[in-house]
């Protein structure tokens, strides 16, 4: 009896264990219908991040925000060419929000994500 008892027990927390698990995966790859959008998407996640740590980079030395042409002929920044994605700046002396503009077909693909000299992501 006890060790029937006990093996239900290791089975239900089995379960519940395998159960936080594909909640945690569904989570992750809620992004996109397929895992090469969700792959793609944490690119460009990382890509704004970078361009946005370049703009901070620009400001400390120069006192000013600056378009994405600008960060890329001072050497700031290289951003590799993404498929599906476009990147833009909108920066004036005090303020910037870089934006990442989906064209491709995943209906659940985020169609734009931007971030701003707070850092903080959003996706739209």
């Amino acid at each position: 009896m006890g060790r029937t008892l006990g093996f239900l027990l290791l089975i239900v927390v089995v379960a519940c264990g395998a159960y936080v698990y594909t909640k945690q995966a569904e989570s992750v790859t809620s992004i996109g219908s397929t895992p090469q959008t969700t792959i793609d998407v944490t690119a460009v996640r990382n890509d704004l991040l970078a361009i946005a740590r370049a703009e901070q980079n620009y400001f400390a030395s120069n006192g000013k925000y600056v378009s994405l042409d600008e960060l890329r002929r001072s050497g700031d920044i290289s951003i590799p060419t993404r498929p599906n994605y476009g990147y833009s700046v909108e920066a004036t002396d005090a303020a910037f929000k870089v934006a990442a503009m989906y064209s491709g077909s995943d209906a659940k693909a985020p169609k734009r994500m931007t971030v701003d000299q707070t850092m903080a992501l959003r996706i739209d």
